[in-house]
This record gives C-alpha cells, structure tokens and sequence, in this order.
C-alpha cells in the first residue's frame, strides 16, 4: 500500500538534486551560523532557533531550537510543563494521553528520540494505560531539542507534528577544560507536588577512556490545583491523594581514539511508581477509601554509539554517526477495590502495555564541490523490529458459568488482551544533499526518504480468551515516500531565511489497528486493519535573526493532512452489541497552520527583556469542527536584571480562551499568570547556585487547553481539572 504522496513533487525534487551537479564554478564558504540566545547568569531568555556546530541528525534544522542542560538547570525544569511554560512557547503535554503536544498535536504524532533511540508511545484503546515517552529524568540530559513542523525526511515515521530530540549528559559536559574530572550535585524541593529530588552525576577520563554515572531520586505527591472542594465522587476539585518515587540510573564508557573513532556503551533505566487515593470515583459502586489506582512507567535499554569525525582531507567519508539498541518500555495504569453494589465484592484492575524492540539507526556525511556549487551529502537510514502487548488482569467477585443478558458481570472485561500481540518492523533510508552556490550564501537542500513497515498480529492464548475473539486479524504492510526542500539565505551574518516545504507520514499504530474490547451483549471498541497511514504536506518560512544580545525569530506555517486517524460511533443498531460500536476511521481532511514570534534584548547595565507569541489554527476540513489538540494563542513576556552574582526575573504569561466551536469538553478560559525566580551564586562557594522561583504568583485559578480537552466533567468537578495555583520551587546545585 503506498501512501497518497503527490508524485509529480517527487519527481520534480529527484530531478533537482540530478540537474544542480554539472554547474561550474568555486564554492565560497558558508556564513558563520549564528548562536542561538542562552540563558545567561540564570535568565530566563528565547534563544535563536538556529542549527549549532554540536546538532546533528534529526535536529540539524532551522526549524529547531535547543534547551540546554544549563537552561534546565537555570530555569529548574522538571517536566514537560516546565519546559514548555516560558523556554519553549507552544510545547505542551497532555497528561490525560501521556504525550507532547507540538503545533496541535500529540500521541504518535510527534517522534520523541533519546540518544537517537525512539522512545514509543503507548496506547492500550481502552484503559487508559497510555504515554510512556515521559520515561526520562531530565536532570540526566545535556540538551532537549524541539523540532517543530511536518518533516519525516530524516525524522521518518512519527514526525507529524515534530520531534523532541533528547541527549542525555556526556563526560565532556561534566569534565571542564584541564580536567581529569567532573562532577555536578542537585537538590530540589517543588511545592507544586510537595516533591523533593536529588540527582547527581560524575565522570572521569583515563587516557582515551572515559566513564559517567549519572542518578536521580525523587519522591512526591499529587499535583496541586485550584480546586478546594475534599469530597468523595463527582463533585471533588481538589486533587485526589496521591504518592510517588522516580529513580533513574544512566552509566556510560566511552572509548576515543586517535583517528576519531569514539565508540560509546550505554546502559539506562528509569523507574516510576505512583499510588493514588481516587475519591472522585469513591461514589455509587464504591465506598469512601474503597478505591485506590495504581500508574508506572519503566524503560530500560542497552545501546552501542559510534561517531566519526574525519582527522584528514583524504577520507572516505567526513563524519559519520550510528547507534544500536535494545529497549524495553512498559506502561501500567490500573485500581483495587471493593464494590458496594453487584457485583459487590473484591475488585482489581491491571492493564499493562510493553514495548520491546532493538534497532539501529545513523548516517553519514561528505562533502565535495562541483565547479560553483559545494556539495554536503548525507545518506542515513535506521530499522527496527519490535514487539507491542496489551494485558489486563483483574478480580470480580462473579459466579462461575454462564450468565443471563445484561447482568451486571457482562460488562466486567479482564483476565484478557484486548489485542493481538503485534511484530512490527520498520525501515527507513534517507538522501539529502545540502548544495551551497558560490559566493550567495544561498543554499538549498533536496532530501528524499523512503520508509516501509510491517505489522503482523500474532495468535496468543490471552488474545484468543477475548470473548469477541473471532479469528486472527490480518497483517498489514505500507510504504511511503517523503521529499523535502529546504532552502536557507545567510543575508547578513545576523539574518538568516530558510523556507521549507516537507512531506511526512505516520503509520496506524497497533492498538489503532487491532483494538477489540468489549463483548457481546454490551458494546465494543474495534480497531480498523483497513486503516491508511497518515500524510501530510507542510509549508515553513521564517527567519532567524540577531545575536545573543539582540534577536529574535519569526516563522509563518501551513500544514495539510490526509487520512488523519480518529474515532467514530458506527450507525445503526447492531443487536449483538446493543450498547454502540466505537471504531477507528480515517478523516479525510485536516488543516493546521499559524505563527510563532519571538524576541529578546539585553542591555549593558545589566537589564534583559523578551517576549514570544504563538498562534495556530487547526480544522477538520470534512466537518467544520474546530481541533481540541490545538493550543489557543499564547504570549510571553519577560524581564529581568543580572550580575555576576545575582539576578532576578519577571515573566507574564497569556493565553486566550478557547475558540467555541473546538471540539474540547472543557472550554478552557483565558488566563494571564505571573511567575517570579532569582539566583544567586556566592562568590564564597565556588560552583554553588541557589535558585527559586514563586509560579502563579497571584494565585490564579486557570486551565490548560491541551489538558482539559478529554476533561469529564460528570467524573468530578471544574476545578479539579484547573492548573496548580501559587506555588514556589528551590533548587541547590554544586558543580566539583
């Protein structure tokens, strides 16, 4: 099956890359890149989103920015929340799916790599055991970088909505310049969760070997809000109970030779558990602390890295970079109990999503001239070959044999998969060729990826005890093709344009495919293995401008998707399932587009302003509705004063109510909230920094669109799905 991509563009971009070779003439050099804006002495400043010399692969774009580990630490960021709260305007997470929210959308729609690896995203259908790319601790990264925009020409499958790039620390970031080494110590407190975490990380060099143990502990409670109401059942606002531990270990070797090899082993795991006390649901079946849930998230994965960087002219290939994996990502979302009304008795619930796979991933580059043009090439791929399952396991105090229509213990469905276990296999090759012409500072990239996958239901006794168990599904395989062109003008060595137009596509998960809950008698949730991959065409112009003192960013976007996988009731009555048939479709049509601004300015005395603006726009072309996964308009502004010892920041932040023809449940109002944090690095302690900060300094009661648009409000009240009101965070690192 090959996605509907528009061949005629295709072809038009091979015949570029085949036509620009026989031009003659000398390559004049490139322009020097532009550094991004850094947070300097603790501010909080929008950086230049540009590509820097370090950025490779993936995230080598204009149309990525990057937060460094020094800005995580700086701006205490701790979550995707934080990050996306002042850093990086218009990156969300929705924390009813467990997944970043990028120019409107999220799930499997934006691609989340560690170290080169894609973490997964886990959806169960039906029990809420989703997310899982939240399975990092973000004290153990050197850098995050967010890739915005429709663009699988490198990203590959996945990459609808962008990309978050992670690195995780490497013994250059600890061990500074004369060093043998380096060490870093972090301790926090965040009232926003009553959690306190410490991290710590170490490496040292031994000739051409070096070593890096990195770990981080912390433990909390639930999440505050607005809500005051300490209720059992629907009419709850205040958060319900809960507890929770985070641990992560990440160890590295790295091995660096004299001609430029570096080979890097790499082991990491990541552990979270929490225990939640669900007094909204404590009504009706339940009685008051008669029901608790449970949530996890592991991911362990053993990997292998090489890089290269040519020590001479003469080499085959410039530099070349590569990764191979082993990964392991389970999920886990369930609740214990016990009923009050039939069946009354024990109750439990477990449902848990894995995904294994190993896989490899890289590119390599070179870079030769053909009379006036200057020819960068780079050809990279990855593959991978995994395996997804779904379980539920669970308890009901029902008798023993068959039971009459409609009994209460019809609709109790565990002890069961809800689908097939899936072997999925994925490919996926890339060329691209960056040409600079002469003396112009003028270069355009031509790119061209092919991707092909495979999904293949396998017959397990979990899946074969399902009660709508009806034979095996089919498999299904796809293949797509997704050119780009990007092209970049370094007009002055402080403006840089780019324009880009890129395909990209998505293939159906297996839970999108395969899901089958439910049982006869009641109703049932069905998956579609007729399902077409996602595509889409995207348009990007922009500019970078400035330097780290004064600059700023504008980029205009317009996106258009086919086949966009959803949801819907199928029509009619079907008497074997009486109760409705909710089942996977594609939608014909969607469109997304909008603008991202941002600015910044430090003066000689020690002041710094900036600000950012983002606005999209998304719509279900077929049916007019606007699309709850899009963000409203959000502003930013902030100022600030720093020394070499101190400094102290002020940030507004805005947003505008959600348009009313969304399809969100929660209409989420408008807000402008407050946030204030300082520092101060004492000159008596060398490479100590204390940092706080007061968020929500007036204590607004206000909404996340992204968040509150799957909000139930029939499971509890308003406020309980309302954002943390005024809470402060302190952070202590010491840097050996």
């Amino acid at each position: 099956m090959i996605t509907r991509h528009h061949r005629s563009a295709l072809l038009a971009c091979a015949t570029f890359c085949f036509a620009a070779f026989p031009l003659q003439s000398t390559h004049a050099q490139q322009a020097d890149d532009v550094p991004p804006a850094e947070t300097q002495n603790g501010a909080t400043v929008l950086k230049k989103l540009s590509v820097r010399a370090p950025v490779t692969g993936v995230a080598a774009t204009p149309l990525a920015s990057e937060t460094t580990a020094e800005q995580i630490r700086d701006n205490q960021i701790s979550s995707f929340e934080d990050l996306g709260r002042s850093l990086q305007p218009g990156v969300g997470f929705n924390r009813a799916n467990g997944s970043v929210n990028v120019r409107g959308l999220d799930g499997p729609r934006v691609q989340t790599t560690i170290d080169g690896i894609v973490i997964p995203f886990l959806d169960d259908g039906a029990r809420d055991a989703n997310g899982g790319i939240d399975s990092f601790d973000f004290d153990a990264l050197s850098a995050a970088d967010i890739v915005r925009g429709a663009d699988s020409s490198r990203a590959g499958d996945g990459a609808l909505g962008g990309a978050v790039v992670l690195r995780t620390l490497e013994p250059e970031d600890l061990i500074g310049e004369g060093k043998t080494w380096g060490g870093i110590f972090k301790f926090t407190y965040d009232s926003e969760d009553r959690s306190w975490g410490t991290s710590a990380a170490a490496a040292a060099r031994f000739d051409n070997t070096a070593i890096l143990f990195q770990g981080g502990y912390k433990k909390g409670h639930e999440r505050d809000s607005s809500g005051d109401a300490d209720l059992y059942g629907s009419g709850r606002t205040e958060p319900n109970p809960a507890d929770f531990d985070q641990k992560n270990v990440l160890v590295k070797v790295k091995q660096y030779t004299d001609t430029g090899h570096i080979f890097t082993l790499t082991g990491e795991r990541f552990d979270r558990d929490k225990d939640i006390d669900l007094r909204h649901l404590q009504f009706n079946n339940f009685a008051p602390n008669g029901l608790d849930g449970i949530e996890t998230v592991k991911r362990d994965r053993i990997s292998l890295n090489y890089e290269f960087e040519a020590t001479d002219e003469g080499a085959l290939i410039d530099a070349a970079n590569a990764v191979f994996y082993w990964q392991d990502l389970v999920r886990e979302s369930g609740s214990s109990g016990y009923r009050v009304k039939s069946p009354i008795g024990d109750y439990s619930r477990l449902s848990e999503v894995e995904n294994r796979s190993f896989g490899g991933a890289g590119y390599a580059e070179k870079g030769f001239d053909t009379g006036r043009l200057h020819h960068t090439v780079r050809l990279g791929g990855d593959f991978s070959i995994g395996t997804t399952s779904q379980y539920s396991s669970g308890r009901d105090n029902c008798p023993a044999g068959p039971l009459p229509p409609f009994d209460p213990c019809n609709f109790l469905h565990t002890n069961q998969a809800d689908m097939p276990d899936v072997d999925t296999k994925k490919f996926g090759i890339y060329l691209e060729d960056e040409i600079a012409f002469g003396d112009s500072a003028f270069s355009l990239t031509p790119g061209l990826r092919y991707d092909w996958y495979d999904q293949s239901p396998q017959e397990t006794p979990a899946y074969t005890s399902n009660p709508n168990y009806d034979g095996m599904p089919p498999g299904q395989n796809g293949e797509a093709f997704s050119p780009k062109l990007l092209a970049k003008y370094q007009a002055a060595p402080d403006v840089e344009l780019f324009a880009q137009w890129a395909m990209a596509f998505r293939s159906p998960t297996a839970t999108e495919l395969y899901l089958d809950y439910g049982a006869p008698g009641t109703y049932l949730r069905i998956g579609n293995p007729n399902l077409r991959p996602e595509t889409s065409n995207g348009f990007e112009i922009g500019a970078n401008l400035g330097d780290e003192d004064f600059g700023g960013r504008i980029t205009g976007f317009y996106n258009r998707y086919r086949d966009f996988i959803d949801t819907e009731a199928v029509p009619g009555f079907d008497p074997t399932y009486p109760f409705g048939i909710t089942r996977s479709i594609n939608r014909d049509r969607v469109r997304i587009y909008g603008v991202e601004l941002s600015a910044y300015k430090r003066f000689d005395n020690g002041f710094h302003i900036n600000g950012s603006l983002t606005y999209a726009d998304g719509e279900d072309l077929t049916t007019n509705v606007k699309l709850g996964s899009v963000a409203p308009l959000k502003g930013v502004i902030g100022a600030g004063y720093a020394t070499d010892t101190w400094g102290a920041d002020v940030t507004f932040i805005a947003a505008k109510s959600v348009s009313q023809n969304s399809d969100a449940t929660l209409k989420a109002p408008g807000y402008g909230i407050v946030d204030l944090t300082g520092w101060w690095k004492p000159e008596q302690v060398e490479g100590l920094a204390v940092r706080a900060g007061v968020y929500n300094l007036f204590d607004k009661e206000y909404y996340d669109a992204v968040n509150v648009r799957d909000a139930v409000l029939s499971s509890a009240g308003q406020s309980y799905f309302s954002e943390p009101g005024r809470t402060f965070k302190l952070s202590l690192t010491q840097r050996f």
